[in-house]
């Protein structure tokens, strides 16, 4: 929000002397950030004149390009009194016409200097300005044309254009929409500057009182529109001009003016905050609607887009159709144009939401609309109107008509019950239930009792609704800085806790074999899911939607991380990276549907029971671990061939992070998406599954732009870390000599390999130092259906050499129990 010092000036007085740099000092300390203060006049210097144009002869250029040869002029600013020559390119203008002209020796914004240069055939001697080449705003479709009564040839433009005019620019939060407004402003300098007084708000004004003559107008719908105001002007002259101080204050404002009913409209926006709109009255036919788009109607607005609206958008109807779409952008049949003689003026009050929701649908970006989601003050529409009618009226010779339309009333403000030492509890500074109230007062609201407070906010604050909300008005008043700062003092020697260092083992075991760890946002959508091939009754298809998402396409929190490190890799190998092994370690969120949880207080530490409450009312957010390799494992050269990964190496990984935590997976064939059939496997600690590896199945690979036989990973870390072995102990080694067995067995092809291992080891007793499976073999020779697995089984006592045949009765036991458990029969 950009407010000219002047304008702030004429609404609130502050102590004399009393410099731009306090005032934002103050307003910045509580709440209103400064972003610049920007004076135009600053930049320029030499001599910036009035010129009046004598002539100008038009000549067409080779490039198409037409120039003006222009005389001009410009008293004895340049020493002379002869006329100026200079080209300009602008044709806005015409001979008589009052324009700001630049001479020799001047400095325009940005360090331009001015010269006499021979251009397009002639020696230009200055230039006449538009509003961007002096700073005052971004038009440069025309040159600067001054009212014909600015002053004479030769004179200084400067006190014309306000260019000494210091304009203050604020970064106005969201909630605080009162400060997209002069008035929001003025009351902001007079609560924040010390000494400063005499508050004179726009908006409190005489209004006449409604009656039967104004113009018809219809609310259907009073929950989008509570109220809505209209006021005509009649005999008004189209061709007035817009008075000096209103195209300075506007243009000041970043505003560019257009015509004297539209700067009217807008300069009431900026000193009020209240939007105003302006019909043409002579193109309305019969009463005014307020009512809900229907399905498949249509509305031309006055950018020139013919829009399509949604049955949620709140529009202005007349007996003709649409007209408008309340309070986000006018229609163009009842634009006012330069032929415009009476004015229909338009003040409602419209719900900040469907604005929003209207304005996002649409794609619009407007000043009106900017305050109207925000949410402005209800009970000025008829002060606004009535201001615009006065302005209308003084300027542009028109006449009021005695109708006046009024339609609803203002929402009431809620009465919240506040604390009176809320204040103090939160900020710690010592501060009374009588300087609370006093504070409360000075922002415009409403406070009753004692002990505990009846606080009514004003209506130009719909953002206070709460306790809290209040007590930190109270806060930014008495200082933010003032607040004292205590720092707690932190324990000393207690280092990163077992779950840290244990997450720091698993980054460092990960990066040993070869994987570079990545981070994604934790957002999803449901085409995500679908790409990942999930069952409509999959749980991991049960989300937690955000209520404001980053992405209206990833709406929700995801509960596994393989759409986000699949898309990861997706990326990578787009862009030329065919051989990426990556991995993230990440919260997933999964809801636990158990209700809205309490707001805890900020004046006290919760107790056990309202932390546990709340724990509750939270999702589940367990730590999980993913990985995906794709492309060569191993790259190939002079030491060998390449080998790309396979199922194995994601299911090895895991095996590696959990020997990293003193833990052993087992592995075991299973069905389960993402991945492919057959070639998935789950992983489980102690009989609790833990988390699945394997090949990504091909319509997967295909969604998320990887290659065939992508392999991925997903477990959950947090039961990793609960079960993890912190402080392991060095491996105790044997000296005595070890006994080797090899057995080959043939069982079904369905059996899974972890089986007949987990059957082996039982078997063979506590002698077994350690089983590797070294061979898988199908074919002719084990049958068809069957497979043939190899495993080597080492032996060894830690005290002594085993016998003969310790190692063989073991060996047999072994098989024995590999027999029962999975039918395995002996290879000879």
């Amino acid at each position: 929000m950009k407010a000219p010092l002047s304008w702030i000036l004429d609404l609130v007085d502050v102590p004399a002397g009393t410099t731009t740099e306090e005032i934002t000092d103050r307003l910045t300390l509580t709440g209103l950030k400064l972003e610049a203060i920007v004076s135009p006049g600053r930049e320029i210097t030499g001599p910036l004149v009035i010129g009046r144009v004598l002539t100008m002869e038009p000549e067409p250029q080779k490039n198409g390009k037409t120039i003006n040869w222009c005389t001009v002029d410009v008293g004895d600013a340049n020493g002379t009194g002869e006329p100026q020559g200079i080209v300009c390119g602008a044709h806005n203008f015409a001979p008589g016409d009052l324009v700001v002209t630049v001479l020799p020796g001047g400095v325009l914004p940005g360090g331009f200097e001015i010269g006499a240069r021979k251009t397009y055939g002639h020696l230009s001697a200055g230039m006449i300005c538009s509003a961007r080449e002096l700073g005052l705003g971004e038009d440069h479709d025309g040159i600067i044309v001054l009212p014909p009564d600015a002053g004479e040839p030769g004179q200084d433009v400067r006190p014309v254009l306000g260019l000494d005019e210091e304009t203050i620019e604020f970064e106005v939060n969201p909630d605080r929409a009162y400060a997209l407004s002069l008035r929001g402003i003025a009351r902001e300098v007079l609560v924040s500057v010390e000494g400063a007084s005499g508050f004179r708000d726009p908006a409190l004004r005489d209004t006449p009182a409604a009656n039967d003559e104004g113009h018809p107008v219809v609310v259907e719908d009073a929950e989008g529109c509570p109220v809505f105001v209209a006021r005509r002007v009649d005999g008004f002259d189209p061709a007035a001009a817009t008075p000096d101080f209103m195209v300075q204050r506007i243009t000041a404002a970043g505003m560019r003016p257009i015509s004297l009913a539209v700067d009217v409209t807008n300069y009431v926006m900026l000193e009020t905050g209240r939007p105003i709109h302006g019909y043409d009255a002579d193109t309305l036919q019969g009463a005014i609607v307020v009512r809900r788009a229907r399905e498949g109607e249509k509305l031309t607005t006055l950018d020139g887009t013919a829009r399509t609206l949604d049955p949620g958008d709140l529009v202005v109807t007349d007996d003709s159709g649409i007209i408008g779409l309340g309070g986000v952008m006018g229609g163009e049949t009842t634009e006012i144009s330069a032929n415009t003689t009476s004015i229909l003026v338009e003040a409602a009050h419209w719900d900040a939401v469907s604005m929003y929701r209207t304005g996002r649908r649409h794609k619009i970006t407007s000043e009106a609309g900017k305050r109207n989601e925000r949410g402005v003050d209800p009970t000025i529409c008829e002060a606004a109107a009535d201001r615009v009618v006065e302005l209308l009226v003084e300027h542009g010779g028109g006449t009021a008509h005695p109708g006046v339309t009024v339609v609803g009333t203002p929402p009431a403000m809620p009465v919240v019950e506040v604390a009176g030492d809320l204040a103090a509890r939160v900020s710690g500074m010592p501060i009374t239930e009588e300087q609370s109230v006093e504070c409360l007062r000075a922002v415009g609201c409403d406070v009753s009792g004692s002990g505990t407070l009846s606080v009514t906010p004003p209506p130009w604050r719909p953002d206070l609704t709460d306790a809290q909300d209040f007590s930190e008005e109270v806060v930014r008043l008495v200082g933010y800085d003032k607040v004292p700062s205590v720092l707690p003092t932190p324990p000393s020697g207690r280092g990163l806790t077992r779950s840290q260092q244990l997450r720091r083992r698993i980054g460092r075991t990960l990066a040993g074999e070869g994987y570079v760890e990545v981070v994604s946002f934790p957002f999803v959508g449901e085409a995500d899911l679908d790409a990942l091939g999930l069952a409509a009754d999959d749980p991991r298809r049960d989300l937690l939607r955000l209520s404001n998402p980053l992405n209206t396409e990833a709406g929700f929190m995801t509960s596994t991380l393989l759409p986000g490190i699949l898309r990861a890799a997706g990326k990578n190998v787009g862009h030329g990276t065919t051989d990426v092994a990556i991995f993230e370690t990440g919260t997933v969120t999964l809801p636990r549907h158990a209700g809205p949880a309490a707001i805890l207080p900020v004046d006290r530490r919760p107790t056990d029971a309202e932390l546990e409450a709340l724990d509750a009312a939270l999702p589940a957010q367990p730590l999980h671990l993913a990985l995906v390799g794709t492309g060569d494992a191993v790259s190939g050269g002079w030491w060998g061939e390449a080998r790309p990964f396979s199922w194995a190496d994601a299911v090895e990984a895991v095996r590696a992070v959990a020997a990293a935590l003193g833990l052993e997976v087992t592995a075991s064939a299973v069905e389960f998406a993402p991945w492919h059939p057959g070639r998935c496997a789950e992983l489980s600690v102690d009989g609790e599954v833990v988390g699945h590896a394997g090949e990504v199945h091909p319509k997967v690979c295909q969604a998320f732009g990887l290659p065939k036989r992508t392999v991925a990973a997903e477990v959950d870390l947090d039961l990793l870390i609960a079960r993890a072995v912190h402080l392991r102990t060095a491996p105790t080694f044997s000296s005595y000599p070890v006994a080797k067995e090899d057995v080959a067995l043939v069982v079904d092809a369905t059996v899974p390999a972890a089986d007949v291992e987990a059957a082996l080891r039982e078997g063979a007793g506590e002698l077994l130092e350690s089983i590797r499976l070294f061979d898988v073999y199908t074919g002719d020779q084990v049958g068809e259906g069957k497979k043939s697995l190899a495993y080597a089984l080492r032996f060894r006592a830690a005290d002594r050499t085993l016998k003969e045949g310790e190692a063989a009765a073991a060996r047999d036991a072994a098989v024995a129990r590999a027999a029962e458990r999975t039918g395995a029969v002996q290879r000879a």
